[in-house]
């Protein structure tokens, strides 16, 4: 069923699992990601940003994933990652998506509070969800660069007030992970994280989750993490898949030939993520 990131998160919290959110491209991968899910039998948040949906569509973006969760037959939300702008965020409702990010993280606080509310208001009208973030995770966002020094991590009183006065679904809490990293593992706050999820009362979300090693993976859906955004490893697989097989094969061979191993491998990762956010030990 195409539906919302507040209900697929509900069953998440219910079961002390988290919902893998996964990055798309392009409309190719959107197949690989529900494919995974479909085989896995699990939900999934399928996400672009607001870069990806410009490029592909957001309308045809829709049509698609609604397509593709009622012939898998899972539920699927398609989520407008990271989104500062106000045009991209109503246009994404308008068009169908069930889910948005206002990224206002940036924003001095009592500024993101106002921006976060003003999206609510318009996205909760037409039944779509809202996800926010408080404090601010470093690394790099679509292609751009997020100072790391300019990293701050969430105040666990500050996300008491946020969620109370925003009215929002999932807030994204800063605990020290970085977009954009895989060739290392971060070092998480734990300690952050758990005071984090004895106040809140909406489910949390990890951005860069490519960065977290598996143990840890447990160890944060257990402290209340029920998104779990990955979209750096399937981007950098994808291509160097891609770089292989366009370098080895002739140039009249189908681009099928290769485009579709490098959906292979991202399926394969995506199918791997969604077992492991189970969180079963």
């Amino acid at each position: 069923m195409y539906t919302t990131l507040q209900n697929v998160l509900a069953e998440a919290d219910q079961l002390n699992m988290a919902v893998g959110a996964f990055n798309t491209h392009n409309l190719e991968m959107v197949q690989a990601i529900a494919k995974a899910a479909g085989n896995q039998k699990t939900p999934v948040i399928i996400q672009t940003s607001e870069g990806t949906a410009k490029y592909v569509g957001m309308r045809t973006l829709v049509a698609v994933v609604k397509s593709l969760a009622e012939a898998l037959g899972v539920d699927m939300v398609l989520h407008l990652d990271h989104a500062k702008s106000w045009d991209n965020i109503r246009e994404a409702v308008d068009a169908g998506y069930t889910s948005v990010m206002f990224d206002g993280s940036a924003l001095p606080f009592k500024d993101n509070i106002l921006g976060t509310r003003r999206v609510v208001e318009y996205a909760h009208a037409a039944g779509a969800s809202v996800e926010a973030e408080l404090g601010t995770v470093g690394g790099t966002e679509d292609g751009l660069v997020v100072n790391p020094d300019a990293a701050k991590l969430t105040d666990p009183d500050d996300a008491v007030e946020f969620i109370e006065r925003t009215g929002i679904d999932a807030l994204a809490v800063a605990i020290g992970t970085n977009h954009g990293q895989y060739k290392s593992k971060t070092s998480i706050n734990l300690d952050v994280l758990e005071s984090i999820h004895q106040v809140a009362t909406k489910p949390l979300v990890i951005h860069g989750g490519t960065g977290v090693s598996d143990a840890d993976v447990h160890k944060v859906i257990d402290r209340g993490i029920r998104k779990f955004n990955v979209g750096t490893e399937l981007l950098v697989q994808w291509n160097r898949k891609s770089k292989e097989l366009y370098e080895a094969h002739k140039e009249n061979v189908s681009n099928r030939d290769n485009v579709v191993p490098a959906l292979e491998v991202v399926q394969g990762i995506v199918e791997r993520k969604i077992s492991l956010f189970k969180n079963i030990r």
